[in-house]
């Protein structure tokens, strides 16, 4: 989030009133990142203040068929949440002047540029103008603005279009793009990389080579919950995550377009020592039960992943009765903590649900939730999915870690195709190149025929 800017008040014959607006950039020429970065810098120097920025995803170019073959450019698209009291007129002026600034020409209409920037909401305004149009008319049937917006805030409404939430809008689509969140286990014995690293040196390579392929979240935990792992002390989990916090901390202050920065974790002490640091996500894998941690998740800003599970770490004599549908106990137990949390004044637009694939659940318990994920989503959460390198993957690869990668991808790419909003894997590079080309050739949407 950017600081707060210095600027002189707007003339006006009434007090100006602060609206809360969102805008859609876009890049596809040049250096995507870089543009985006330098057009977030251009809007700060305006009259507004941006209050949150969503994680960058990248898409495929919209296009006719007609467009020439070196058009087809990916887009890296974030949005970002301001606050202003300036007019729509004077920010699409704004608008007008950072494309001109950046070098945007006036060239086809589907033509690769170095920055777009769009009005997607003004406050809950309608507005229509021979200049503007507001809400963005598309916004509802495209992934690359859904996504990011789904992030800051799933549960808003477009005015004009009915009561249903974005997420609703998402459900709707033939192809939604999902956020990429990587492993880190600062664990001596994680199920599938533990090791004996300690220090940020010692992750720096892995996360580094995670951004680089895409990364959205960075989740960062201290305590394996393998099978017949050993639970540990908050104290200990502290000292063995904290380097590694810390530094992605850092870089978030430094660079307006990192990753965000989740704590797996289910000691209180620990979360909150994480909230302090500034974390941006509480992955809890005992699912928002405790009294200690439900508080903190009422009286925090944060996301908080609520995830099923049995026993935590996982133990093999508790488990779902064999003859137990694995996705109906799930869906179940989320319509009654939903009451819960609902009760307990939680925000429910800030709590994302996983279903625990093989916490308690055997092979084709964790099978038949997968299979059907995605439709959790209709009960007004976002959904993550951790299947990375489970052990019930073992009777289809093997015990190889690069065999159950591939496995791990091709079930990420069904997991895809039901619209689930965040996949958590180890091996990054391959996830997103993955689902780089997969996109590709079967692109969400074709330009609106006017």
């Amino acid at each position: 989030i950017l600081s707060p800017v210095t600027f002189s008040p707007i003339i006006s014959a009434t007090k100006a009133i602060k609206m809360r607006i969102f805008l859609g950039l876009g890049a596809n020429l040049g250096d995507r990142s870089g543009n985006l970065s330098r057009a977030l810098e251009l809007l700060d120097s305006k009259p507004l203040r941006i209050r949150r920025i969503s994680p960058v995803v990248e898409s495929p170019a919209l296009l006719p068929n007609s467009a020439p073959a070196d058009w087809n450019r990916p887009f890296f698209n974030l949005v970002v949440e301001c606050e202003t009291d300036a007019s729509p007129e004077a920010c699409l002026q704004w608008i007008e002047t950072i494309h001109v600034t950046m070098k945007r020409c006036d060239a086809a209409l589907w033509a690769p540029r170095p920055i777009d920037i769009d009005i997607l909401l003004w406050g809950r305004e309608q507005i229509h103008t021979d200049e503007l149009t507001i809400p963005h008319p598309s916004m509802h049937k495209r992934s690359f603005v859904l996504t990011p917006l789904i992030a800051l805030d799933p549960r808003i409404t477009i005015p004009g279009l009915g009561d249903k939430s974005l997420l609703e809008w998402s459900r709707k689509l033939k192809q939604y793009l999902p956020l990429w969140m990587g492993i880190v286990n600062v664990t001596p014995d994680s199920f599938s990389d533990g090791s004996k690293r300690q220090t940020w040196d010692d992750f720096k390579p892995d996360v580094d080579a995670m951004i680089d392929a895409g990364a959205h979240i960075i989740d960062v935990g201290g305590e394996s919950t393998r099978p017949g792992g050993e639970a540990i002390s908050a104290e200990v989990e502290w000292q063995r995550i904290e380097p590694v916090i810390s530094e992605l901390v850092a870089r978030r202050q430094r660079s307006l377009l990192a990753p965000l920065i989740s704590v797996d974790s289910y000691h209180a002490k620990t979360i909150e020592r994480a909230l302090a640091l500034g974390v941006n996500i509480i992955n809890d894998v005992t699912g928002l039960t405790s009294p200690e941690i439900l508080e903190l998740a009422k009286t925090s800003n944060t996301d908080w992943i609520a995830m099923h599970s049995i026993s935590v770490p996982v133990e093999p004599k508790q488990h779902l009765p064999v003859s137990a549908d694995g996705y109906r106990e799930v869906e179940d137990e989320l319509l009654r903590r939903l009451e819960i949390w609902d009760k307990a004044g939680l925000d429910l637009s800030r709590i994302i649900f996983d279903p625990g694939i093989g916490f308690g659940k055997n092979n084709l318990q964790s099978l038949r939730i997968l299979e059907s994920a995605g439709n959790l989503r209709k009960h007004g959460l976002r959904v993550l999915v951790g299947h990375s390198r489970k052990s019930f993957l073992n009777q289809l690869t093997g015990t190889k870690i690069s065999e159950k990668d591939l496995a791990t991808l091709g079930i990420s790419l069904k997991l895809c195709e039901q619209g689930v909003d965040i996949l958590r894997v180890h091996n990054m590079q391959i996830h997103t190149a993955g689902y780089r080309g997969w996109s590709h050739v079967k692109p969400t949407h074709r330009p609106d025929s006017d």
